[in-house]
């Protein structure tokens, strides 16, 4: 919208927005953190402002805008009010963005900003477009940021390898250049700047060359000599440097190889070797073997042998010589002219080097008559002059006839075996000169594979002649896989990774090839989460192990050959998980409640807590502790008893809420908590409290006009137990006066009222000793207090009355009980007994409700004629001892509230 809106604004105006095209330059680190100032444009372009105020207090205000939105608008936030460009949430990374340092390349970065005059050659720049309005002020700033280098790269070799070969001829100076140098991404000093080798062995160093673009190839150069025959290779790491601060590094192995060069020629071990030959050996025999050895390698190291031209015809022709093997045999017969003497000069050539020279003297021995001849004929599979044998052969088993002979006929020829083994060479009757070779017991391939045994003939005058026989045995599938371990004991902690390794196991065969390859299986009694790889016999479990739920395992394992049919082995495997730390201890119960009368003995029994934990060991040991009220309760580790150091009064607490922690023995250890409510059962130690009448000294005064019926005053108790220890009961147990039963008290209220109406003789201080008793049990307990009233018309002698008050009263003591109603809990009763209760119950509560629906007529009848007479009276309710504080006698809520 902005391109239209300028394409319609008119030709003069466009012309002066082009003229006033501007380009600002700024310079930044790359790897910058967002919110980074980069410049103000409006302060870079020295825009006009409103008394110098900042361009927003312009009327219009300036607006700046990114004219095309391009890679650049990520690495860059603007301020289209203020003009402010700050770096983006997308770092930079210079070596990412910038692929090419010769030419600019568009990324985004930021930094505290500085402007310069224009960026260096090999700057990576950011371009951005930048749109200034409203239109007298319109302009189109080119901004160029250059991303300046930060050693953010370590040098890095192309392959963690590197391979040199160097020639062991090499002279000192030498200089081979390292084909993988180590490429930085970072600019200028930030890239590499220098190589080192950690270890130079003495004889080599490094040096760096760079060429026209600025790249620096490391040279190996050696600085000492090298023999390939002494070391063949040395191996060091090649360490590159950058020059950032702190400079880093990077690394790769270098192996230099010294490649052999020709500088060793064949030498013999001896100069000369001396050998007999019988003139009557056959042809091919082995008349002797030279041997010469080069320290060169490959071609260099390459011998052939040959005769000297000293050698004669003669001799070239009788004895043959292997020009790649050194081995001299029998070429012809030897017959009555040949030489008993042969000096063979033989030379050992190697390439570029003067021939080694043994000499070779071989003797020939005539013989004048044939030896003895041994024909043999294999009855056993025989290959080239091996028989084969499988083992476990029964005993006597066959092996080959032979028929020994005198080529002369003129002597007597005998034979026998030589060697060792379980065979024998006997005659074979009913045959003359023939013999048969058998075995005396089984062979066994694990104790002997191969026997060399010779037949030898001789005659009477003293020849001999052998002939070598190999018995090669065969293995048979006879031995089954031995474990190294008949018991394979193992222990693993519990909560194992999956697929933990257990352990490996490892059985042998004596058997040879197939038959001794051994594979691993498991039993069937193996649970099925354990695996055992059938070829390498690596044991492992494929869960997780708990010991809470099960602690051993206890099965079988089976190797077995590949022999046919195959053999086996067993073994068994007892693991033992071992115990971590992971349970915590548990309570039996989160809440726990214990019901406890009060006064109960300190540190008695109050309760047993119960806690397990099912870790074993030092794990499983759990010790409890109070967290709160500590001060009052303790609690025993061993046997998890709860007591109190002190008595308790349920009067001063009726409860008490406990947090009881129960921490193991593990490391790190864990714990549980459990809330512990103590209740305090009430017992009946506190007898009932008199708050009224104060003193057994105070009086009130009462009219004689006073009607039957109408109250008094009244006793008023409290009681600091709860339940029936605290039900309180009210009654007169003794009485003085001039006509004492003119007064009751209500048993339950403790209210006094008057009975019956007052005459002129009943003047006079009456003195009622009241009991307050509760119903605790066993034993109630209970509180008097004397109530005094004086009948009269007035209270003339104040000091009279209290003279009467101090003297002892002389009352006799009413051990009648009071009479309240309290409904008995769960009393049974026959229903036969029942039955007469019921009905005269039913009278009597046909009565009373008559009785009473009277009263109540009679009572409205006469209340509104009686109104004046009762204030008249309410005057007079107030006790005459003028010492007694009135505060006191208010009734306390809460001790209402306990009875």
């Amino acid at each position: 919208h902005l391109i239209l809106f300028l394409l319609f604004v008119g030709p003069f105006n466009c012309f002066a927005s082009y003229s006033r095209a501007t380009e600002l330059f700024y310079s930044l680190n790359e790897g910058l953190p967002a919110g980074v100032l980069i410049g103000s444009l409006a302060r870079d372009l020295r825009l006009p402002t409103a008394d110098g105020q900042h361009p927003l207090a312009l009327q219009p205000p300036l607006s700046f805008t990114l004219a095309s939105r391009g890679l650049g608008d990520q690495y860059v936030r603007l301020d289209n009010r203020s003009g402010e460009l700050h770096t983006s949430a997308l770092e930079i990374d210079r070596e990412a963005l910038c692929v090419e340092s010769s030419e600019a390349t568009i990324i985004g970065g930021a930094a505290a900003a500085s402007s310069s005059s224009s960026p260096s050659p090999e700057s990576c720049l950011l371009l951005l477009d930048v749109l200034v309005l409203p239109q007298e002020y319109f302009r189109l700033v080119k901004v160029k940021i250059a991303i300046r280098d930060v050693n953010d790269n370590a040098p890095r070799f192309p392959v963690p390898h590197i391979h040199l070969s160097v020639p062991e001829n090499a002279p000192v100076n030498t200089r081979l250049a390292i084909e993988h140098p180590a490429f930085d991404p970072d600019m200028g000093t930030n890239g590499v700047q220098t190589y080192r080798l950690r270890d130079n062995y003495g004889v080599f160093t490094l040096d760096v060359e760079e060429n026209e673009s600025g790249e620096r190839t490391p040279y190996l150069i050696v600085m000492g000599a090298l023999d390939r025959e002494v070391r063949e290779e040395y191996v060091t790491v090649i360490v590159a440097e950058d020059g950032g601060t702190p400079p880093l590094v990077g690394s790769a192995t270098l192996t230099i190889g010294i490649s052999d060069i020709n500088d060793n020629c064949p030498q013999f071990n001896d100069s000369q070797l001396n050998v007999t030959v019988y003139g009557n050996s056959t042809l091919g025999t082995h008349v002797a073997t030279v041997h010469a050895t080069d320290m060169d390698l490959g071609s260099n190291a390459q011998i052939t042998y040959s005769y000297s031209q000293k050698v004669s015809q003669a001799s070239r022709d009788l004895f043959r010589l292997d020009e790649s093997t050194g081995v001299i045999t029998l070429s012809s017969k030897v017959d009555g002219d040949s030489p008993r003497l042969h000096r063979l000069i033989i030379l050992g050539n190697g390439p570029g080097c003067i021939p080694a020279v043994i000499t070779v003297l071989v003797t020939i021995i005539k013989v004048m008559m044939r030896p003895p001849e041994v024909v043999p004929r294999f009855i056993a599979n025989e290959v080239e002059g091996v028989v084969y044998l499988k083992e476990l052969e029964p005993i006597n088993t066959p092996i080959a006839f032979f028929t020994i002979k005198d080529p002369d006929e003129k002597y007597k020829v005998n034979c026998y075996l030589d060697g060792d083994g379980p065979f024998r060479l006997s005659p074979y009757k009913p045959y003359n000169n023939e013999y048969l070779l058998e075995t005396t017991k089984p062979l066994d391939y694990e104790t002997q594979q191969l026997y060399e045994i010779s037949v030898v003939a001789w005659n009477s005058e003293g020849f001999h002649v052998n002939k070598i026989i190999k018995v090669q045995v065969l293995d048979d599938n006879d031995n089954s896989p031995v474990f190294s371990q008949q018991l394979i004991e193992l222990s693993i902690e519990e909560n194992n990774v999956p697929n933990a390794f257990l352990t490996k196991l490892h059985a042998t065969d004596a058997d040879s090839g197939e038959r001794g390859e051994v594979s691993y299986f498991l039993g069937p009694d193996a649970p099925s989460y354990f695996s055992l790889d059938k070829t390498t016999g690596v044991l492992t479990v494929s869960t997780q192990l708990d010991r809470e739920e099960k602690e051993k395992y206890r099965y079988t394992v089976k190797a077995i050959d590949s022999g046919y049919p195959p053999r086996e082995s067993i073994a068994t495997v007892a693991i033992t998980v071992l115990d971590k730390n992971d349970n915590s201890p548990r309570f039996i119960n989160k809440d726990f409640s214990f019901f406890v009368p009060e006064n109960f003995p300190g540190f008695g029994e109050i309760g047993v807590i119960s806690v397990t934990d099912a870790d074993a060991g030092q794990n499983g040991w759990v010790a409890l502790s109070v967290v709160n009220g500590s001060d009052i309760f303790v609690i025993d580790t061993g046997k998890g008893v709860l007591r109190a150091k002190v008595s308790l009064d349920r009067e001063q607490q009726s409860s008490y809420v406990l947090w009881i922690e129960a921490v193991d023995g593990g490391d790190p250890a864990l714990s549980s908590t459990a809330k512990i409510t103590i209740l305090l059962l009430d017992i009946n130690d506190n007898p009932p409290l008199v708050l009224f009448p104060q003193s057994n000294m105070s009086y009130l005064l009462v009219l004689p006009s006073t009607l039957p019926g109408s109250p008094i005053t009244e006793v008023y108790a409290v009681d600091k137990d709860t339940g029936m220890n605290a039900v309180i009961a009210y009654s007169i147990i003794g009485r003085r006066g001039p006509r004492p039963e003119s007064f009751r008290i209500d048993p339950k209220t403790g209210n006094i009222t008057l009975e019956e109406s007052l005459m002129r003789n009943d003047y006079g201080l009456y003195r009622l000793l009241v009991k307050v008793s509760d119903h605790g049990y066993p034993e109630p307990l209970h509180s008097t207090v004397m109530v005094n009233l004086f009948v009269n018309d007035t209270v003339s002698n104040e000091s009279y009355i209290e003279s009467l008050l101090r003297k002892e009263p002389d009352i006799n003591i009413e051990e009648k009980q009071p009479q309240i109603s309290i409904e008995p809990a769960h009393k049974k009763v026959e229903s036969a007994s029942c039955m007469p209760t019921l009905v005269a119950l039913s009278i009597i509560s046909l009565g009373s409700i008559t009785l009473v629906t009277g009263m109540g007529i009679y009572i409205c009848l006469r209340k509104g004629k009686k109104r004046h007479r009762t204030d008249e009276n309410l005057e007079v309710q107030i006790p005459l001892n003028g010492r007694i504080s009135l505060h006191m006698l208010e009734k306390k809520p809460m001790e209402i509230s306990n009875i």
